[in-house]
């Protein structure tokens, strides 16, 4: 049988794909490495699945995708994937404006989507990794590692990024893409803990509060934000750290720089005047040096900077408190990363259709390309949304 399209990778950009498409009664079929649908959904917004958010815009994913995002979101926005998700009997929240299912589980989700793949008929092919992609006249031929095949019209790589890989056969599909003329931005982990070698890592590890801080590469703030900071034996974890990581996994893993630090403001609720003005009242009124911070910070912070306490330097512990530098040398690896960031070129895609200007018929949809969202539901908002635009397409 000769396919109307043949997409590759059942996730949340696939599925999306597959429904519309399927319903403006086209003959698709999902292709998939895994044996179930949406595995990577189900590990996303701690199980709860952050389906989008009410804040849906360009401006939150990275610079040289915004024309990009801004062309899909036009065609299939917030409002069209609420819609999206509401035909499908699937009723949803909005939490701080994190839109997630009522139910807050994400299984709801692929049971969801598993249903309406039976009622549009729409077959499955599980067990299918992709050994290679070829095209013969009109036809795509696609080759799994187990020695099937199929064909199709068009094609779809939806096989998202390369998190969890376990989950993904993402590098195959960038070279098959690279053998059609693309270009792919090497991919690298975002939203991701950080590596470094401090004792505060050692000594508080386990130790969470809520901090701000810069991220310095080459003696530039890059970006600045507030969170949990969570301590770690490897590093620095929490939801501050991931999400400032995305430049600094850049520019470790991509650009090889050395001079990257996470500089951390531990009091973000007092001035660095007000926190000495507080620490002279504290010694004059005779506090003991493991006292001087209670109140102020976790007592495990006392037992760290014991040694600066004792010697009463007032200005140098509001110091190291307000602007506490890392000195970062890692990340951690894919399976604890959120997000890839890099991906297929997005400027080798036609920012209506997201069909290849280096080959007819092709087509990219998800995490595949250069497109990298904020924490949020974000880069789901993106997958649902660039999918539906391949799926009227095709």
């Amino acid at each position: 049988m000769i396919y109307d399209a043949a997409i590759i990778g059942a996730g949340p950009a696939g599925l999306s794909t597959a429904i519309i498409a399927a319903q403006n009664n086209k003959k698709v079929i999902l292709l998939e490495k895994q044996k179930t649908i949406g595995r990577k959904i189900a590990v996303t917004g701690a199980g709860r699945c952050n389906l989008l958010n009410d804040a849906l815009s360009e401006a939150f994913y990275n610079k040289s995708a915004q024309f990009l995002v801004k062309s899909i979101f036009s065609k299939f926005g917030k409002d069209d994937i609420l819609k999206f998700f509401k035909d499908l009997g699937l009723n949803l929240y909005s939490d701080a404006g994190r839109i997630f299912p009522l139910t807050n589980q994400a299984s709801t989700v692929t049971k969801i989507f598993g249903m309406w793949l039976d009622k549009l008929v729409v077959p499955v092919e599980f067990d299918f990794e992709v050994s290679s992609l070829s095209k013969e006249g009109d036809s795509f031929f696609i080759k799994a590692k187990n020695s099937k095949s199929m064909q199709a019209k068009k094609v779809i790589l939806a096989s998202g990024g390369k998190t969890y890989p376990a989950l993904s056969s993402i590098d195959s599909l960038y070279k098959e893409a690279v053998k059609f003329g693309h270009s792919a931005v090497m991919p690298v982990p975002a939203c991701v803990p950080l590596v470094a070698k401090d004792p505060f890592c050692h000594f508080l590890q386990g130790q969470k509060i809520f901090a701000a801080a810069i991220c310095i590469i080459d003696n530039q703030v890059i970006s600045r934000d507030e969170g949990e900071l969570l301590f770690t034996k490897y590093g620095l974890s929490g939801t501050l750290i991931l999400d400032i990581s995305e430049p600094i996994s850049i520019a470790i893993n991509r650009q090889n720089k050395k001079e990257v630090y996470v500089e951390v403001d531990l009091i973000p609720f007092l001035s660095i005047e007000e926190l000495e003005c507080e620490l002279e009242k504290r010694f004059k009124n005779g506090f003991k040096p493991q006292d001087l911070l209670s109140g102020i910070l976790p007592n495990k912070f006392s037992k760290v900077l014991a040694e600066l306490l004792d010697k009463k330097n007032t200005k140098r512990i509001s110091t190291e408190l307000k602007a506490k530098r890392f000195k970062i040398i890692g990340t951690r690896g894919w399976n604890e990363a959120e997000f890839t960031c890099g991906g297929i070129n997005v400027n080798e895609v036609d920012k209506e259709t997201l069909e290849s200007k280096l080959k007819k018929n092709l087509y990219f949809a998800g995490e595949i390309l250069d497109v990298t969202g904020k924490r949020g539901g974000y880069n789901l908002a993106w997958a649902w949304a660039s999918g539906a635009v391949c799926g009227k397409n095709v």
